[in-house]
């Protein structure tokens, strides 16, 4: 670390610690000693806390810091701001907070810093209420069992590793797999749906021209009024990086605390543990496995354990987490990854080869799991998912026996050629999440048999025909099977009948 003109302060700084000493108020006062690298090493302020707000008295005003190493003698603080300005021998004194940032709906439609400072150049933020950045977890009995369902649109998802309100499902993968697509899918969805959930997204260390294009997209897709975006790019303080997760935790918490329901996108994790490793290192604290509470699995953990379905009796808001991490070549079982997933409550997990194949979203069938699964399943979607994971994970071991079509028995036969049409079916463009009466349609019809003559190429077309002649003729219907309830078996025998017409026209 650059200790800032230590040697030419040395004498003046040695006046000021005895000073201070002589004064006794070494509790709420103390002097900067060393600086560097957006962290100071400060003498005194003995009942300081963690994560307690700090103030640095610079002849260019007050620069802001929080407590991070609290040690016998000296404390340890990150600097909010530029350490340019900031020099041995400043005198620092407790604010008397912690640290908390901006929350309310003023936030919504709006980009921010992790302190809830405007980024898009679209005026102040006046909001009426603020929270605190750490913030201990909701209890066992504030906590109810997550059951109501929250739809991605991902007809995949849906299916086959439901995702509920209050749960929190990792999406892993290697780089430029689709693990953001996934997230902003489900944003999307959120707004065509009606649902009234309220999307907090937090880049992380993200590139601002990425950004930049998420913005526009949410605009043009018409979900930006219902989202808060905190942004953090690669330039950005260490600090700013490791407070972006929390802070943005802190402004869904708001929504789930008034009776209201909030999805958390954390992209990406990976670059979190990074930032906390930089600081940790620069602070001189151990940032392993070993270092309770100082380790990453805490700074996960007690990030993630604050997103829950709240009891009756605190309102039955939910905070649901969408955490993403990031693999080298696929290892699953590297350090960061594994942390997550013993925290989370399933992941969906993004394999590379599919990726390259074209099929996409690129899903595992095999690795991925929600812990959570049926409990918070749409009724209608659950009706005619039933055998739909075990069937994909049994054709993919299959499937690369299909090339020796000629020695397979008929059984294995028509699994392999059911198995390729259902891949083909969950296929998905990006940017199209699908209502329920669409997914329950499309399932139905593939996983009854009815497109088993369409070939596979023109799965999708038998899927459009199909669904356009439901919603022209029977739309009242379809509007009835949105709503998620079981499906009547009129509804089925109708599906069946318009499903069998469709795919008529696209027989070989």
């Amino acid at each position: 670390m650059a200790d800032i003109a230590i040697t030419e302060l040395s004498q003046e700084l040695r006046a000021a610690i005895a000073g201070l000493e002589a004064s006794e108020n070494l509790d709420s006062v103390g002097v900067v000693t060393k600086v560097g690298d957006g962290v100071a090493w400060v003498h005194g302020l003995r009942s300081a806390g963690f994560s307690e707000m700090l103030e640095i008295e610079t002849k260019d005003g007050i620069v802001e810091a929080f407590a991070l190493n609290l040690m016998e003698d000296e404390i340890g603080a990150v600097l909010l701001g530029s350490d340019a300005h900031v020099s041995a021998g400043a005198t620092v004194r407790l604010k008397g907070t912690t640290l908390e940032v901006p929350v309310g709906p003023e936030l919504l439609g709006r980009v921010v810093d992790p302190l809830g400072r405007p980024l898009d150049g679209a005026g102040p933020i006046k909001t009426k209420a603020t929270g605190l950045v750490e913030r201990e977890a909701i209890g066992v009995m504030g906590r109810k069992s997550v059951h109501e369902p929250l739809m991605t649109g991902i007809m995949a998802i849906d299916a086959m590793f439901p995702i509920g309100r209050g749960q929190r499902e990792l999406i892993i993968g290697d780089r430029q797999t689709g693990k953001t697509a996934i997230a902003i899918d489900t944003m999307i969805n959120q707004a065509k749906q009606k649902t009234g959930v309220v999307n907090v997204y937090v880049a992380i260390g993200q590139k601002l021209s990425k950004i930049a294009r998420l913005v526009d997209r949410l605009k043009q897709e018409g979900v930006m009024d219902q989202t808060i975006i905190v942004a953090t790019g690669p330039s950005d303080p260490a600090s700013m990086l490791y407070l972006a997760p929390y802070a943005a935790t802190a402004m869904g918490e708001y929504f789930r605390d008034n009776k209201q329901h909030a999805l958390m996108i954390y992209d990406d994790l990976t670059k979190h543990a990074v930032a906390y490793r930089q600081m940790s290192l620069l602070l001189r604290r151990p940032p392993g496995r070993e270092a309770f509470p100082g380790d990453v699995f805490y700074l996960h953990s007690r990030l993630l354990e604050r997103s829950a379905k709240l009891s009756d009796d605190l309102g039955a808001g939910s905070l649901t987490a969408l955490p993403i991490i990031e693999t080298q070549a696929g290892d699953i079982s590297a350090y960061i990854p594994t942390n997550v997933i013993s925290i989370t409550d399933g992941q969906i997990f993004m394999e590379t080869d599919l990726f390259y194949q074209g099929i996409r979203p690129a899903i595992s069938a095999g690795l991925s799991v929600s812990r959570v699964g049926g409990a918070a399943q749409t009724k209608a979607v659950k009706s005619v998912s039933g055998h739909l994971k075990l069937g994909l994970s049994q054709f993919r071991e299959l499937a690369s026996f299909a090339q020796f079509g000629s020695d397979l028995d008929e059984e294995t036969k028509s699994q392999i050629e059911r198995g390729q049409r259902l891949t083909e079916l969950l296929k998905q463009v990006q940017y199209q999440p699908m209502s329920v009466w669409e997914q329950v349609a499309s399932m139905y019809a593939v996983s009854n048999g009815l497109f088993d003559k369409v070939s596979v190429a023109k799965i999708k077309d038998a899927q459009i025909a199909l669904l356009t002649r439901l919603w022209t003729d029977h739309k009242d219907d379809m509007r009835t099977l949105d709503k998620g309830d079981k499906p009547s078996d009129d509804v089925l025998k109708l599906i069946h009948k318009t499903a069998a017409s469709a795919a008529k026209g696209f027989e070989d």
